[in-house]
């Protein structure tokens, strides 16, 4: 690799460039040069250079001023430059290094010398840019291993929301079938909103079923009675919102995270008056404002133990009538302009 170096020497003085040339060919390193900062910055721009050898007194932009610029700037910060100047006092030496010089070599100089320092500074940048390479192959493999691992997460998410849902299909076929068009209206709320985006539509759809998953800890006597619940057995009914939070709060995966805020979260009104904790507006997080809606929908048009289906017109009149106090109004106009489309899962899920 040192064989292949390119050098780039920049003097005002033409026979100190030549000097240096005829030492380093010995080495057989492959050569550029400039007689000025000006040209000198033009040329590195242009050109793939391993080590720059610099002198300090030029006219326009000195030594100084050129280091400077290429340390402060990403592509070149890690060119080493190797001072080589006539000036040996101690500010210039200091002044040197300030501004980003790795070594300096005063004029005259024996041959040796400068073969000695340019080799070894070579050595130095072309080991740092082995080691970076392999840190970048390190990083992109466990980038990809990360990557990999997400998705298996991801399909392991997927899993446990089947076999949850696959739990509430044990209780009722209606269940499932409910669990599964609240999935759809959900995903078509999110498709419509102009606040969310295509990952919000695959979160709520593969989220959305895990509304109810509280009420697999309700009594089934309760839960399927054909007659109108007591007050104490409402009551019982209402806190399927926390013991689905409490079961899913834990969790880290996004899916499942959006699943315990809608279980929390869907039982809320846009008024403030519904359960659990009461919340109001935009208080409520938009996965529970959509999901509360399609819910509603959904059990409004379809039978129930304890109620006959209504029709898609009475129930879409009560969802219109509870704008602003119930549901969301901004998500009841979505409702309300693709209403078609909301039809049709009805009638073919």
């Amino acid at each position: 690799m040192l064989e292949t170096a390119h050098i780039l020497i920049v003097d005002d003085v033409i026979d100190n460039i030549q000097v240096a040339m005829n030492i380093l060919k010995e080495d057989g390193y492959n050569f550029s040069y400039a007689k000025n900062g000006t040209n000198a910055l033009k040329l590195i721009k242009e050109q793939s250079i391993d080590l720059i050898l610099l002198d300090i007194m030029m006219p326009g932009i000195d030594g100084y001023e050129v280091a400077s610029q290429l340390k402060n700037d990403p592509r070149t910060i890690d060119i080493p430059i190797i001072f080589v100047t006539a000036k040996t006092n101690i500010d210039s030496l200091e002044k040197a290094f300030k501004n980003g010089g790795i070594d300096y070599i005063t004029k005259p100089y024996h041959a040796e010398e400068l073969l000695a320092r340019v080799k070894t500074h070579l050595e130095l940048y072309f080991a740092k840019q082995i080691l970076r390479q392999h840190n970048l192959s390190l990083e992109i493999k466990l980038q990809k291993s990360q990557e990999r691992m997400l998705s298996e997460l991801e399909e392991t998410q997927k899993e446990i929301i089947y076999t949850l849902t696959g739990l509430m299909e044990s209780f009722s076929d209606e269940t499932g079938k409910h669990v599964r068009r609240v999935a759809k209206y959900s995903r078509l709320l999110a498709k419509y909103h102009p606040a969310l985006s295509q990952e919000d539509e695959r979160v709520l759809y593969e989220a959305a079923p895990m509304h109810d998953i509280g009420k697999l800890a309700m009594p089934p006597e309760i839960l399927h009675k054909k007659e109108k619940l007591t007050e104490q057995e409402f009551q019982i009914i209402k806190t399927h919102t926390t013991k689905g939070h409490e079961f899913l709060k834990n969790n880290k995966r996004k899916v499942l995270r959006a699943a315990d805020i809608i279980a929390y979260e869907h039982h809320e009104k846009w008024n403030g008056k519904g359960y659990p904790q009461g919340l109001k507006g935009e208080n409520i997080h938009i996965y529970g404002r959509i999901v509360a809606l399609a819910d509603v929908f959904d059990a409004l048009t379809h039978n129930r133990v304890y109620k006959d289906a209504w029709s898609i017109g009475d129930a879409t009149k009560y969802i219109k009538e509870h704008s602003d106090t119930q549901f969301d109004p901004e998500i009841i106009n979505i409702f309300s302009e693709h209403l078609e489309e909301f039809i049709d899962i009805a009638n073919f899920s």
